[in-house]
């Protein structure tokens, strides 16, 4: 039964919602065992920032109350034995595990924990209603909150939930919920746990080998950990997924400073691997666009980086393109026939008799009217321009700023990422020649078009 499981009920204060940027300013745990209160404990801790005001009128912990406080570097070695062995139950779990790991991260200790979230709980167990925040669920059931939005009164609220919702549902039916609200993930037999145990909560490309090596499928994930668990859950209602989660007997893991450095890892191993599970991001078959100059189009192949400037849309076959130029056709009435992508015929073309062309082919209309209808269809396609003199770094940080990662990317082309400065000569010279993928054109546009994105000029030289 859950309530006889040694618990930590946990509750925090903090100076924000972000657990990357913000701190801890009050933790309280009350240890459960055989469903009794073993131990309370809670302490108020000193963020080494300022409490924004509006937090410091929710919570009533102001700069001043928290000044002569510990910190959380002085106090995780303690925490972190009282949590050990416990499942952590929390209200909006994911808030508070995610305070913990990073304020352990920052004191150099790594903290796992299997989680209990008693709003999904609740939701689990009272369907019937609407609400199920702290403040909901307390009037909703009358329970005592000796301080709302201090970390023991709220701690405790939750634990007087459990065992009221025991009480009620039965602890059978407590225990049954528990289990399905977790989710947690039994793995194959054939999986040593160690090898995802030691997977990080922290962006990357995650491989899944099968029997003898064979690779099975690339990932990418800003969670990998979890991202890989998915792959082994209860409910995975897929045949194909469900045949993956049979065939693994090996996972590897590269962790990436971001989202960004884990997309193009991504399609690069993809490709160079072949991954049998993997359909998106393959090796295309051709790479073909349009090029329209001296008054005629033409469908282009085997184009290079530098070419792809000149080119109207990007599409992995001809029939991709060919589509692509049936739809311009059919929205602007163009000529298929004059522009030698349709059967010739004398006379009006067949599309110009069902409505679809404007008459090029029958007189009805000029070429140079044509042609400049034809220009404006394809100008939705024009490849984005390269908009540097050569050669950039692409600047992408680790989350916990424990390091950086410059993606050298020349003419749309990601070339690599180098961690350390010598690592940046290596890629420029290899900039020279750049090899276009239109997976990693998609992702870098996508991302360089962002605010976000921090970009610096490397040299002119491979350009």
């Amino acid at each position: 039964m859950l309530l006889d499981s040694p618990l930590a009920i946990v509750d925090l204060e903090t100076t924000g919602a972000h657990p990357v940027h913000d701190r801890v300013t009050e933790v309280a745990v009350i240890e459960v065992e055989g469903g009794e209160v073993r131990d309370e404990w809670s302490t108020l801790v000193n963020p080494e920032c300022a409490i924004p005001g509006a937090i410091q009128a929710l919570t009533g912990i102001t700069n001043d109350m928290v000044a002569g406080a510990p910190t959380f570097a002085r106090l995780a070695a303690g925490l972190h034995e009282r949590l050990a062995g416990r499942v952590l139950v929390a209200h909006n779990a994911r808030f508070d595990y995610g305070f913990l790991r990073q304020e352990f991260a920052r004191a150099g200790l790594e903290f796992r924990a299997k989680t209990l979230c008693t709003v999904k709980l609740s939701r689990r167990l009272y369907p019937e209603h609407a609400r199920h925040n702290l403040d909901s669920v307390i009037a909703r059931h009358g329970l005592e909150c000796r301080a709302r939005h201090r970390a023991l009164g709220d701690a405790d609220a939750v634990w007087q939930f459990l065992r009221l919702a025991a009480a009620q549902r039965g602890e059978e039916a407590l225990a049954v919920a528990a289990r399905q609200v977790a989710k947690q993930p039994s793995l194959p037999a054939h999986l040593d746990p160690a090898m995802v145990e030691a997977i990080p909560e922290a962006p990357g490309v995650y491989l899944l080998y099968g029997e003898g090596g064979t690779p099975l499928y690339v990932g990418k994930s800003i969670d990998m950990r979890a991202r890989v668990l998915s792959h082994f859950a209860d409910d995975l209602r897929s045949p194909r997924g469900m045949q993956l989660a049979r065939e693994v007997r090996r996972v590897e893991w590269q962790r990436t400073a971001g989202e960004l450095g884990a997309l193009l890892r991504e399609a690069e191993l993809v490709k160079s691997l072949l991954p049998v599970f993997n359909r998106q991001l393959r090796r295309p078959a051709e790479l073909c666009g349009f090029a329209f100059d001296a008054q005629r189009l033409r469908l282009v192949h085997d184009f290079d980086a530098e070419g792809i400037a000149h080119v109207y849309g990007l599409f992995r076959t001809r029939h991709a393109a060919l589509g692509a130029l049936r739809g311009l056709a059919d929205a602007h009435g163009l000529c298929l026939q004059s522009l030698g992508f349709d059967t010739a015929r004398k006379g009006a073309c067949f599309r110009h008799q069902i409505g679809r062309c404007a008459g090029l082919c029958a007189g009805k209309e000029s070429v140079h009217a044509h042609h400049a209808r034809l220009a404006a269809a394809l100008a939705a396609l024009k490849t984005a321009a390269w908009p540097w003199r050569g050669p950039v770094g692409v600047v992408e940080e680790d989350a916990r700023r424990e390091a950086t990662e410059v993606h050298v990317v020349n003419r749309w082309c990601y070339v690599g990422t180098a961690r350390a400065e010598d690592e940046v000569a290596p890629l420029l010279e290899a900039a020279r020649r750049p090899r276009f993928d239109l997976d990693q054109y998609r992702i870098l546009t996508r991302h360089l078009r962002s605010k976000r994105a921090r970009v610096m000029e490397l040299a002119c030289t491979a350009s």
